[in-house]
């Protein structure tokens, strides 16, 4: 074993930083014999450098994160400290004074992984991220490395605990989403603001992720269609335990049908109660994998939290310490296949489709001409009346999404349609 170490700074030491360097100094032995030298903290960058942090000697601690990953002497630079801004020029900061890179930053990577990889390659450094998507689960490998001889062909899957907790909440007490926001909130699953988890804004950043790994192409955060799951009703959760449902926020990422371009959107779905992903509970997540070769496979785990996600960075500083061993890099950016990325209007899936209409009749008739005029197949109806009002639940065969809105479109013209109370998509069948 090389008995010099390979040093390591921390750029944050928040929830993740603090478990990173945790296990860093109590998997210290472990760690040097998995990598054939041992590691050393050599700095840790923090806003407030009063604050205690167990295990992290004081002298270590720094403010001036510029100057630390301009040190020269760093093998690793551990980035856990989120947003685009200074974490984008501190990871290119790095590179161009030696340093790999482990980052956890989701939102940096979707907006602009292009550019870090290009940085990475320029200065013959590595960029792992396996922590930027689902906290513990090893995904980003799997899609990266094991899956590399195969075409996946769609990636589905519950990537943000917090939203998963409140469906689930819904799901099995009945409960309206603001009580099961309070709830998640309380036990420390949702933020104080939760717009990023709740609108999709986490879940978004992933599925860029994701979709370019699984498709080699570039796909930004700009390119995924994003919808929130805060108009969800206990109703909808009624209807859709009638059709054998439940209710999931998906990243979905898939290939069209003849190959030729991709799609990325994250919304809330109605799946089958048979499908891996509708037994996924609380704060946990999984996600769902088909290509040609391998068919079909279900990475389940804990998707954020300190230890997990540490668990994913301590993975990818093992890697990246092992090719600084060997006088080598990892696998970069794969966007060679550069497929477009298709507009929302051209997904093509199943809908449940909640109207309020008068109770009177033709309403049925008037309904369906609509969805016939617009190439929208109808497959069950059902309606309910009562002086004078009646709601109509309408699920329909496959359609490609433009159809579905210019549907809705016109039957919100109809003079007997009230109002449209909700509009869900149904996957995963």
């Amino acid at each position: 074993m090389r008995t010099r170490p390979l040093k390591v700074a921390l750029l944050g030491c928040g929830v993740v930083g603090s478990e990173v360097a945790r296990i860093m100094t109590t998997h210290a032995d472990d760690l040097a014999a998995r990598i054939g030298a041992p590691v050393e903290l050599a700095g840790v960058a923090v806003r407030r450098p009063s604050k205690v942090r167990e295990g992290v000697p004081a002298d270590l601690v720094t403010t001036d994160a510029t100057a630390l990953v301009k040190r020269g002497d760093l093998d690793v630079v551990v980035e856990v400290i989120g947003g685009i801004e200074p974490a984008r020029t501190l990871i290119t900061t790095a590179f161009e004074h030696g340093a790999s890179v482990v980052s956890a930053n989701k939102a940096l990577l979707a907006q602009d992984g292009a550019a870090l990889h290009a940085a990475a390659e320029e200065n013959g450094r590595d960029l792992y991220y396996e922590a930027a998507v689902a906290g513990a689960i090893p995904l980003i490998r799997p899609l990266r490395e094991s899956l590399a001889g195969d075409k996946v062909n769609r990636v589905l899957g519950i990537v943000n605990g917090t939203t998963n907790f409140i469906l689930d909440k819904m799901d099995s007490t009945g409960a309206g989403y603001q009580e099961a926001l309070d709830e998640a909130t309380a036990l420390g699953y949702a933020e104080a603001d939760p717009t990023a988890d709740v609108e999709g804004f986490d879940a978004a950043a992933k599925a860029a992720i994701l979709a370019g790994i699984a498709f080699h192409t570039r796909v930004r955060l700009d390119d995924v269609y994003r919808e929130g799951m805060t108009e969800v009703t206990a109703a909808d959760f009624a209807s859709a335990k009638e059709m054998g449902c439940t209710i999931k926020l998906l990243a979905i990422c898939e290939r069209a049908a003849d190959g030729d371009s991709v799609t990325a959107r994250v919304h809330p779905a109605m799946i089958p109660l048979t499908h891996p992903l509708a037994s996924v509970r609380g704060a946990y997540n999984a996600v769902f994998v088909e290509s040609d070769a391998a068919g079909q496979l279900m990475f389940y785990g804990p998707g954020a939290g300190g230890a997990p996600t540490a668990s994913a960075v301590l993975g990818d500083l093992v890697a990246v310490c092992r090719n600084r061993l060997s006088g080598a890099t990892g696998p970069g950016e794969s966007a060679y296949a550069a497929l477009p990325v298709s507009p929302m209007g051209d997904v093509v899936t199943r809908y449940h489709i909640s109207l309020d209409v008068a109770d009177k009749p033709g309403v049925l008739a008037q309904v369906a001409t609509v969805f016939a005029e617009h190439d929208v197949s109808i497959d069950t109806v059902r309606q309910q009346g009562k002086d004078g009002e009646a709601s109509l639940v309408v699920v329909t065969h496959r359609a490609s999404d433009a159809s579905l809105s210019g549907t809705v479109e016109a039957l919100r013209k109809l003079d007997t349609v009230r109002g449209v109370a909700s509009i869900m998509r149904v996957e995963g069948e």
